[in-house]
């Protein structure tokens, strides 16, 4: 029996891959810190889909949470054929008004635990794919932020611009090694992130969000690619900022993530 691991799976987009992920037959482990919403939605999936779902509950930033993780699953003897790196957050604020200890948080969670449980879990990927020549996958969840500095996020959107560059290279190293490694940089979206982000009163999501439901789609209809772009709006920003200097794309991300009053 083989799993996917769904990081940050209690609520918004980690949730929506859980329910895609059980409706395409996929058996799951879900980790998050909400024991009582992963408890609910593992049962709700098993009811509705008839997949195993087992429950891993880890704050991700707490030192040694990624190792625990790992560890629980080995001691377990749970293969895996997928990784959904999805657990993250984002500030509001300039980067010297921000709380220190928040940014690196953010930086542990968004970045560290990453790498942290790539690292740890790649071999499980690659030997389903040795066992039984069945291709597995690790999605990372990234941002269309990526793609520009991102003045009043400028750690969260220097956290996604690594992101994109990690998964890209893990894409070409790992394609000849069954493991399919894609990055779904989505805007913005309609989940907790913007209340948990304080930006529910800027221009961007004033604008209008996609549905989890929809950027999930997205990613996983598309995993072999080494970047997804849900969303036309989306991918038509994306392209106009590669041919827009750098000084002008950071006045424009600035612009959507400045204040709404």
């Amino acid at each position: 029996m083989n799993y996917v691991v769904i990081t940050g799976a209690s609520a918004g987009i980690g949730e929506e891959f859980a329910k895609q992920l059980a409706n395409e037959g996929h058996h799951l482990i879900l980790v998050a810190r909400r024991k009582e919403r992963l408890d609910a939605l593992a049962r709700q999936l098993f009811d509705k889909y008839q997949v195993k779902v087992e429950v891993i509950v880890e704050d991700l930033i707490e030192p040694g949470a990624c190792e625990r993780v790992a560890n629980h699953i080995a001691d377990k003897g749970w293969q895996l054929e997928g990784l959904v790196n999805n657990a993250g957050f984002g500030e509001l604020g300039m980067f010297d008004q921000v709380n220190l200890q928040r940014q690196l948080n953010m930086l542990q969670l968004n970045v560290a635990c990453v790498i942290d449980l790539s690292h740890r879990l790649i071999p499980s990927l690659k030997q389903t794919y040795l066992a039984q020549n069945k291709p597995s996958f690790i999605i990372n969840v990234g941002s269309t932020s990526a793609f520009q500095g991102g003045p009043n996020m400028s750690v969260y959107f220097a956290t996604k611009a690594f992101l994109l560059s990690f998964s890209e290279a893990i894409h070409e190293e790992l394609k000849d090694k069954g493991i399919d490694v894609c990055v779904l940089c989505p805007g913005a979206t309609a989940t907790e992130f913007a209340d948990v982000a304080a930006m529910n009163d800027t221009k961007l999501f004033k604008a209008g969000a996609m549905s989890a439901e929809d950027v999930v789609k997205s990613a996983l209809d598309n995993r072999k690619k080494a970047i997804v772009i849900p969303g036309f709006s989306n991918k038509l920003m994306i392209w106009a900022g590669k041919l827009s200097p750098r000084s002008i794309n950071r006045k424009v991300a600035h612009f959507w993530v400045g204040s709404g009053q």
